[in-house]
Parts: C-alpha cells; sequence; structure tokens
C-alpha cells in the first residue's frame, strides 16, 4: 500500500505548496485586501487559483520531506513569495496615502479624517481619496492581471520547494520604502508648493491690511488652494503611479530570485 500512499499524498502536498504561495498574494495585493471582500470569498479564490495552477507543476521535482518541521518550513517560504508580491504593491499604494496626510497637515485639514477600505484605519480625507486614486489606475492597467502573471513565472524561477532568497529581502524593503516616500513627496509636491505661496500671499496681506482675520480668511483659501491643486495635479499623480508600478514588482521578483534589486528612485 505504499505506491497508494504515495499515490495520494504527493498530489496533495504539492496542491498545499501551491495554495501557499497563492494565498500570500490573495491576502496582500490590493484589491483582494480589506473588510469589502469577506474571508469566505478570498479563501474560495485562493483555493480555485490553486487548483488551476497545481496540475501546471505535476511531473516537477520538489524537496522531499522528511518530517512536519520540513513541510513547515517549506510552507512558510511559498508564503513569503507571495506575501512579498502583494505587499510591494501596497507598500508603494501607502506611498500615495502619505501624500495625502501630508497635504491634510499643511491646508489645515487633517482633522477631516475617514476609514480607508484598503487598510482599516482612520486616515485623512486626501489620503483615502489618493488612495482610491491609485486602486483605479491599478484596475485600469491590469495590475491585477500583471501580479497573478508574476505569480505564474515565480514557478519558474522559484520551482516549487526552492525557498525565497531572503539574505535581498532586507535591501528590497529598504528599497520599497524609498519608492514609496519618493512617491509620496512627488505627488503632493504641486499641493505643498501651491500652499506655500499660498501662506506667503497671506502673511503679505495680514501685514498690509492688519485689520482682516487672516486665521479665518487663510483657512478657506488654503481649502481652495489644495482643492485647485489636486485638481489640476491628480492627473499627473494617476501617470506617476503607473510608472513606479512596474518597477516595484520587477524588484520584488528580482530580491526573491537573489538578483541586485534595481533602484526605483531614478523612476520616471
Amino acid at each position: 500500500m505504499a505506491w497508494l500512499e504515495t499515490l495520494y499524498l504527493n498530489p496533495f502536498v504539492l496542491f498545499t505548496f501551491v495554495l501557499a504561495r497563492v494565498s500570500g498574494i490573495v491576502t496582500t495585493a490590493p484589491i483582494f485586501t480589506g473588510d469589502h471582500i469577506p474571508v469566505r470569498v478570498r479563501a474560495m479564490l485562493a483555493v480555485s487559483l490553486a487548483l488551476l495552477l497545481t496540475p501546471l507543476q505535476w511531473g516537477k521535482p520538489i524537496a522531499q520531506l522528511e518530517n512536519l518541521p520540513d513541510y513547515a518550513i517549506l510552507m512558510a517560504g511559498e508564503l513569503l513569495i507571495g506575501v512579498v508580491l502583494g505587499l510591494g504593491v501596497m507598500i508603494l499604494m501607502s506611498g500615495l496615502q502619505l501624500a495625502g496626510q501630508v497635504i491634510a497637515q499643511m491646508s489645515g485639514m487633517a482633522l477631516a479624517d475617514v476609514l480607508s477600505p484598503g487598510t482599516d484605519a482612520e486616515v485623512p480625507l486626501f489620503s483615502n481619496m489618493l488612495y482610491m486614486v491609485a486602486m483605479a489606475v491599478f484596475v485600469v492597467i491590469g495590475g491585477h492581471r500583471v501580479l497573478l502573471d508574476a505569480l505564474l513565472h515565480t514557478f519558474v524561477s522559484l520551482p516549487i520547494g526552492h525557498g525565497p532568497a531572503t539574505e535581498s529581502l532586507g535591501q528590497l524593503v529598504v528599497t520599497l520604502m524609498s519608492a514609496s516616500f519618493a512617491l509620496g513627496i512627488r505627488a503632493a509636491a504641486p499641493a505643498m508648493v501651491a500652499l506655500l505661496l499660498a501662506t506667503l500671499v497671506l502673511g503679505l496681506v495680514g501685514r498690509t491690511l492688519p485689520q482682516l482675520n487672516i486665521l479665518v480668511l487663510g483657512f478657506g483659501v488654503n481649502s481652495l488652494v489644495t482643492m485647485g491643486a489636486l485638481i489640476v495635479s491628480i492627473g499627473a499623480i494617476a501617470w506617476l503611479f503607473q510608472d513606479y508600478f512596474e518597477p516595484t514588482l520587477q524588484a520584488a521578483i528580482s530580491a526573491l530570485t537573489a538578483s541586485v534589486a534595481p533602484s526605483l528612485s531614478s523612476s520616471p
């Protein structure tokens, strides 16, 4: 009966490895995360994708499992591959939320907090708006399909049972955080410059006409300037996020395969 046990055990083990890798990206990637998608739906999506991908891996050699600790280590490695791909995009999108927080602080509208559907936390209104813009761009450019395509390519560069190159993951985190911060500053730059100029003008007006209540006048002016700057620059912010998206995935895949992650700070 040993042959019968091997016949059924090997496909099951292979399926669990594929499911772990798929689950990592389903639980961390944009669109799939958040309370707006029930856990059961995400679980069914992960299982369905794993059932579709498992037959493609039949016949390929996998590491021999001697005990449960070895199995758990390999499962953790497969899960980490999917998590790195999904978190790479989420870290990039958090840069636009940072831009919204900077704009809200400078405009004096930081008290207008709303619940972010992506992070399940209270964030400024501008952060939520820019996050939704990034999500819309992600869907329009087919980011979910690009993520799944990147996941499929990992099965070629990182076969089942071969964990990621953990040595380069630390550098990947630094690279992604730098890119996210650069994206946030570049996205918030038009509104920041406009608010700085508005503050200088209000200061000159306050010197010229001291009888005016600059505090009351300044809040309304800052609100109008902020909205105007965002209306003018919202298209550029969308293009900027699109330009950073592909290098982010390339950096994540390169780090997983122990290649040198490309620098994102020089992205257009």
